[in-house]
């Protein structure tokens, strides 16, 4: 079925807004979408994938659809949409337009330089490969460039997997048990799950299979004391609440109100009544000092570049720039402390990323190690032994998505040591 006229009008007037890159793509379309309410789900659905098909390809789009740093708006739109739809689906189209993409169709991308085929800013190609070498860089790139599925995690306290696979099935809704995830599904296209009573009821949770993992390696149990540091909207907040079947105390930090306001209808759905959510200024607020060394476990999950997310959030890699990321180790490293003042003795901390980079992950888990005696790190092997999650790794969590097919996730775990006899008050003192 051929596209309306107006939606290459649309895509390419929301393209030129979107390529700017001064808000985050869903920002820009979710505004768009409401300035333009006629659109029906099917072509704001195509209008969207267009917009970040665009993204993915933009260094060998821009070099097709015009000269220099100028490339027409409109070739750029018809490259996005015929990425989505298809040939058969463009109507209205010039004969020289048919002939441009009739060429873009043709072109062998395995011929085009690397830099091109990765579709990535020079910058981050070159640490890419610096940290993976060309080859595995490549792989890297090629699964990036491509659209992420969409996972669920079932909530334990009101459903069990296979009773939610089955009752999907009758929507119809195809999804398949995940690998690495025990609560994990894996669902194929992506329909409407907010109209599911699944859904409505608390059931089921949007979340991808690397993050439900990230909250499984906590290894968080009943009636313990845990601190999720950087809750955000609290997926893995509702996922470590659910393992701890509804008991103990779970306190979602964070430094957005804006943020934590949207955990708490997911908590209404999700029956959890042990999650408190907690709005701070920075690491260091007084409501962190007063759980200085009485929490059993913590999840850092740290601000990051993001840019193991470039499948659901391909902007990311054209918005974050160098610079910024250097920036964000200091801050990785400041909250990372911060939060280690909550552990007790024997306690345990996990230090996780959404980021690919070295720099943000390793390197801040080395510093930490360094300038903090009175943690060790424990080896991820054992940790995904103990949670008999079937991942082999060394000491480190590393998720790509070119293996693992998860987004790219870091984890480290870090335990605090029982202090030497006689120095209990002193640790005390400086926790």
């Amino acid at each position: 079925m051929r596209l309306p006229p107006a939606i290459l009008a649309k895509t390419e007037e929301i393209l030129r807004e979107v390529l700017r890159f001064t808000s985050p793509a869903d920002v820009a379309l979710s505004r768009f979408f409401k300035d333009n309410p006629r659109f029906g789900g099917r072509e704001r659905g195509v209008i969207a994938e267009a917009v970040y098909a665009v993204l993915r390809n933009k260094t060998f789009y821009t070099d097709f659809a015009g000269a220099g740093n100028q490339p027409s708006m409109r070739r750029l739109a018809l490259l996005g949409l015929l990425d989505t739809v298809g040939f058969d689906a463009l109507g209205g189209l010039t004969e020289d337009e048919v002939h441009f993409l009739t060429r873009v169709k043709e072109v062998d991308r395995n011929l085009l330089p690397a830099q091109m085929r990765a579709n990535l800013p020079q910058w981050l190609y070159d640490k890419l490969v610096a940290q993976f070498g060309e080859e595995e860089a490549l792989r890297l790139a090629a699964v990036l460039n491509t659209p992420a599925p969409l996972d669920l995690r079932v909530n334990s306290l009101k459903a069990n997997r296979e009773d939610v696979i089955a009752k999907l099935a009758e929507a119809p809704i195809l999804a398949e048990p995940m690998t690495y995830a025990p609560l994990g599904l894996r669902v194929h296209k992506k329909p409407a799950l907010q109209n599911l009573e699944l859904f409505k009821q608390g059931a089921i949770e949007v979340q991808d299979e690397g993050s439900q993992v990230l909250a499984q390696i906590l290894g968080a149990r009943r009636g313990e004391m845990v601190v999720d540091f950087c809750a955000g909207a609290g997926g893995k907040t509702l996922a470590l609440g659910a393992i701890m079947r509804n008991t103990g105390r779970l306190y979602a930090f964070d430094v957005s109100e804006k943020r934590l306001a949207k955990l708490k209808p997911r908590m209404a759905r999700s029956g959890l009544s042990n999650v408190h959510p907690v709005l701070i200024a920075h690491e260091r607020d007084a409501k962190v000092k007063r759980l200085a060394g009485k929490i059993d476990r913590v999840l850092v999950d740290a601000p990051c570049s993001g840019l193991g997310t470039l499948r659901r959030n391909p902007d990311v890699k054209w918005r974050q720039k160098p610079e910024a990321v250097a920036e964000m180790q200091e801050k990785q490293k400041a909250i990372l402390d911060g939060a280690a003042r909550l552990v007790k003795n024997g306690g345990r901390l996990v230090y996780a990323t959404c980021s690919l980079l070295n720099e943000e992950n390793d390197m801040v888990v080395e510093h930490f190690l360094s300038t903090h005696p009175d943690f060790a790190l424990v080896p991820m092997r054992e940790v995904l032994a103990e949670q008999k999650i079937p991942l082999e790794m060394d000491d480190y969590l590393k998720l790509l998505p070119h293996k693992h097919q998860t987004d790219g996730f870091f984890a480290a775990v870090l335990e605090r040591k029982a202090p030497v006899k006689g120095a209990a008050a002193e640790a005390g003192e400086d926790a």
